[in-house]
């Protein structure tokens, strides 16, 4: 089997093909576990230290845009059995200053993306990452659920919702075997802060992690649907195995997600750097500053406060893990601090 991985040179893209290396397979159309032989990571840029070649799996990093054709087939190539990650996309914050851009790499690049692989077959399956920003406006829910209508208020969410229903089509019209995942903002994710929106999610517990204090766009109560890089890759994974018929004509699943606000960070990185178990850091927890930023504000309050996963976790996929869990996650595999009772 032949896996690619559009934005693979991302957080996302880097930690789904460790996954897949640790894993060494997936179910494939014929029910049955294949091998996974070769992984294509494409991306305009691999910021990250490159992945070896496993034992069995080789690893090829192709520098390119989806807006590209030519890279496209020098990713997908010609193989019947390959399964496609579709992660590359442009962040919100981007999409809402840069319109004529995101139209080209999220919305032309993606059915750019769906044609080529419609040339493979039905036996192609096709993994989309979608997102909470399809939801929105007057049709917004408390929670929102699959079955929430859905009415984009930025560029973002509005080429993420075609995607959703190119998905749908394509997969209706047996093109292609599409499934998509409607993703919750992402925590923690390592690294500087991005042009995404709802960069201050992650923001709110790198920094003070860091020593360094996060200038927060939003109020302290604030709530915002979150879940764990782990439990994201882990439900990609699952949505990619499920058989097609457990899915059924709407081939989009919205992941569970906890209904997070800033205050709820501040306590979680509290009980996480305190007590017997504490986190032990070299230097002080840093602070969550209110500083209000109307042009994120708006954008956020037009995305949902909450999500009910009850469709997903019927389906078996996993649901987030607790803050506390996923502070220490992210400072073991990211800052190297070592979790440890005082003395």
């Amino acid at each position: 089997m032949r896996v690619v991985i559009t934005g693979g040179g991302g957080f996302l893209g880097h930690q789904l093909c460790e996954a897949l290396l640790a894993r060494k397979s997936l179910i494939g159309q014929d029910r049955q576990v294949q091998a996974i032989e070769e992984i294509v990571l494409l991306d305009a840029a691999f910021p990250r230290p490159r992945i070896p070649n496993s034992q069995s799996i080789r690893v090829e990093q192709i520098v390119g845009s989806i807006e590209s054709q030519d890279a496209i087939d020098a990713a997908v190539g010609k193989r019947s059995d390959t399964s496609i990650f579709h992660l590359a996309s442009m962040v919100s914050g981007e999409c809402e200053d840069r319109f004529d851009e995101a139209m080209c790499v999220n919305l032309h690049g993606g059915l750019r993306l769906l044609e080529t692989a419609r040339r493979l077959g039905p036996t192609c399956r096709f993994v989309f990452a979608s997102s909470i920003a399809c939801f929105g406006g007057t049709a917004l829910e408390d929670p929102c659920d699959d079955w929430t209508k859905l009415t984009p208020q930025t560029t973002y969410g509005m080429t993420k919702a075609i995607g959703e229903m190119l998905i749908n089509d394509y997969a209706r019209k047996g093109f292609v075997d599409g499934r998509a995942a409607r993703l919750p903002t992402v925590i923690i994710r390592p690294g500087k802060p991005n042009a995404a929106a709802s960069s201050w999610a992650s923001g709110m517990f790198r920094e003070p992690l860091q020593g360094i204090d996060c200038m927060l766009p939003v109020p302290l109560d604030q709530r915002h649907p979150m879940t764990s890089a782990t439990t994201v890759i882990d439900s990609l994974i699952a949505i990619h195995d499920l058989p097609s018929e457990a899915i059924g004509r709407d081939r989009a699943i919205g992941l569970d997600a906890m209904s997070i606000t800033p205050r709820m960070a501040q306590e979680a990185l509290l009980e996480a750097t305190s007590g017997p178990n504490a986190i032990e850091l070299p230097h002080r927890l840093g602070q969550i500053l209110l500083t209000p930023d109307e042009r994120i504000a708006k954008i956020v309050e037009q995305w949902p406060v909450a999500i009910d996963g009850h469709r997903a976790r019927s389906l078996g996929l996993p649901g987030p893990s607790s803050l506390v869990e996923i502070i220490r996650s992210f400072v073991a595999e990211f800052l190297n601090a070592p979790t440890q009772g005082r003395a």
